[in-house]
């Protein structure tokens, strides 16, 4: 008995000091210490009215994917210990907000970038009888999920700071406080529109009050029933936002909307619904209110002889959202296709639904391809409102034109009055090329100068690719040579910039002679590439005029250079390339020397044999003298 004493009185104190840290560390946190949660400002609330509570997740320096986020159900900390001289100590919840089952429910942010951030607001009730003050909230941030997270998975818990106030007067004045009142339609006649045609029209909303509004969003409700809604429903969106509105102030709210096929002539009351706040840090506020439009379609009496299975009130599904892994997609290069399908129904379901996916083709191909042949999948249901994920990967075209093309969801399902419906939405999908080029033959002349000498450098750069290479610039860099930079310019694909240098020697070579020639050039966004090409180049040291070749020796003579060194000394410390190339021009120099002496010596023989041959057939012609007759 004494045991279980002792061991109560500890698990009371631990309680008591637990709830003592939890209720000071509940109370007010130093939000500094957030990792993720961004908490730039206490939101404000009154005892037992809505907030609505602004949170922000920043990724920070890594990449954060399948992000949830929402009101963390780890509440413990909110507990006290509470002393009752006839019950003992009991245990409350100080938790400022009522619970529900929906509480806790997270909302999903998807995928955030390194760096970058996104937001949501978490709408919430606070309790009756909580007690003015601050509180410090605790908000759980999921990773990695696909689907709805389990609440008691968090990745990791960040705290947000609210302040709670009374609320003042009776429930009745609390509610009337700084209401704004927004009237539609007036001051204009009721839109009117004629089928085929598209209907431009613009919603006249005045704000009737002596207050301002601020972050209004204005929201067309929409209906699959063509006989409660005459336009197409071709946008997931159809909401308007203003960031302010003056009191008595009047905006137009502009629509473009194709009228529905299926419509018929008449009035048709168009509802919408208008967010707002009383402040700029107030709480969201709801109005709702009607429009009429009229619309010229057929009548409803050509219709009712005859029957046709396929009127029923059907599901619409669209495209909530899409994006592609990774999100740019390079020609030749396979990518997954994640889609968000939406039942923009408010209360048509969807069933046995089949979803083709089929490509924009060129030149009778496909653009994109699926990896295993198939680009069908199916959904079994799809309630009003709901929306669900698919993916798909597919290899895109290696030679398609940098541009995007479009991929067609084709949509087959069934809805309780409409068996079979067919649907089709488009998205379209950005592709690009790499960039690609290449060198003609590159001409050096001469291919070997002296230093302080120029030698004039020779080719073109062909753009190989699809994409246009801006800003070409090409930059010749080396230990022999001055660096010199010329600029090319853009290169259309298919055409080749010239490129026309002259370089300068600036000092003897001591390698290969290699000359590195750098080509970099920029794409649509700015971002710079290079490629590498090389020529050959020696650059030697002047000969001196005292220099002499010994033919028959087959060197060069010791002739005293600055210093006291030979020039033959300095001449076998150059490189082996070097000393080539100054022995092959010296050779090359007395071979010409020796070929011209050559060809001299055998004009001169040719003439003198020219001449004694002219002699004796002179002889010959004059007969023999006097003398030599007798």
């Amino acid at each position: 008995m004494r045991t279980k004493r002792i061991f109560g009185a500890l698990a009371a104190v631990m309680m008591l000091v637990a709830s003592f840290s939890a209720t000071a560390y509940g109370a007010y946190m130093d939000v500094g210490n957030n990792q993720y949660l961004v908490a730039k400002k206490i939101p404000e609330g009154k005892v037992g009215k809505s907030i609505s509570i602004p949170v922000t997740i920043n990724a920070g320096a890594e990449d954060m994917d399948g992000v949830w986020v929402g009101l963390s159900a780890d509440i413990f900390e909110f507990n006290q210990i509470m002393s009752d001289d006839s019950n003992g100590d009991y245990t409350v919840s100080n938790y400022p907000f009522e619970i529900t089952q929906d509480t806790f429910k997270p909302k999903r942010l998807g995928n955030i970038s390194q760096g970058k951030s996104k937001s949501t607001n978490l709408s919430v009730k606070i309790r009756k009888d909580l007690q003015a003050g601050y509180y410090s909230i605790p908000i759980a941030i999921y990773m990695d999920c696909e689907e709805e997270p389990d609440t008691d998975r968090y990745w990791a818990k960040e705290y947000i700071n609210i302040y709670v106030s009374q609320s003042t007067g009776t429930s009745e004045s609390d509610e009337k406080e700084n209401v704004v009142d927004f009237v539609l339609g007036e001051g204009q006649p009721t839109p009117y529109g004629t089928y085929p045609n598209v209907m431009n029209f613009a919603v006249n909303m005045r704000n009737n009050s002596k207050f301002k509004a601020y972050d209004v969003t204005v929201s067309m409700t929409l209906d699959a029933d063509s006989t409660k809604f005459p336009f197409n429903i071709n946008d997931g969106n159809y909401d308007r936002h203003y960031d302010l509105i003056e009191e008595g102030q009047t905006v137009e709210v502009p629509y473009s909307m194709a009228i529905r096929q299926d419509s018929y002539s008449g009035f048709y009351p168009i509802q919408f619904k208008i967010s707002y706040r009383d402040s700029q840090d107030g709480d969201l506020k709801t109005q709702e209110d009607t429009m009429y439009v009229q619309i010229v379609s057929k009548s409803r009496e050509d219709t009712l002889g005859d029957f046709n299975a396929n009127d029923r009130t059907r599901a619409r599904i669209i495209v909530d959202s899409y994006e592609t892994i990774p999100e740019e997609i390079y020609a030749g290069q396979e990518f997954e296709l994640i889609l968000r399908m939406k039942n923009a129904s408010s209360d048509v379901s969807a069933s046995n639904i089949l979803f083709t996916l089929e490509s924009e083709k060129v030149s009778d191909s496909a653009v994109f391809t699926t990896e295993n042949g198939s680009n069908s999948l199916v959904v079994n249901s799809l309630g009003a409102g709901a929306t669900t994920e698919i993916r798909m990967k597919f290899i895109s075209k290696g030679g398609a034109d940098p541009r995007s093309y479009a991929i067609t969801i084709k949509e087959k399902y069934d809805s309780p009055e409409f068996k079979n419906a067919e649907e089709s939405v488009t998205v379209d999908i950005p592709l690009k090329q790499e960039a690609r080029l290449s060198t003609g033959t590159i001409d050096v002349m001469p291919d070997s100068i002296n230093v302080g000498s120029e030698t004039n450098v020779m080719f073109g750069i062909n753009n190989t690719g699809k994409v246009q290479l801006y800003n070409v610039t090409v930059r010749f860099e080396a230990d022999s040579i001055k660096t010199e930079e010329t600029y090319v310019g853009n290169i259309k694909p298919g055409e080749t910039g010239n490129v026309d240098s002259m370089l300068t020697g600036v000092a003897a070579t001591m390698d290969e002679g290699k000359i590195p020639i750098v080509i970099s050039y920029e794409d649509e966004n700015g971002n710079v590439s290079t490629e590498t090409k090389e020529m050959s180049l020696y650059v030697s040291e002047p000969m001196p005029d005292d220099f002499e070749w010994d033919m028959e020796a087959g060197n060069m003579e010791g002739i005293e250079m600055e210093g006291g060194n030979s020039l033959a000394g300095k001449f076998a410390a150059l490189p082996a390339a070097a000393r080539y190339g100054i022995i092959g021009g010296a050779a090359a120099a007395v071979l010409g020397i020796l070929l011209g002496v050559r060809a001299f010596i055998r004009r001169r023989k040719n003439k003198k044999q020219q001449l004694a041959e002219e002699e004796g057939i002179e002889d010959e012609i004059s007969g023999p003298s006097d003398d030599e007759s007798e």
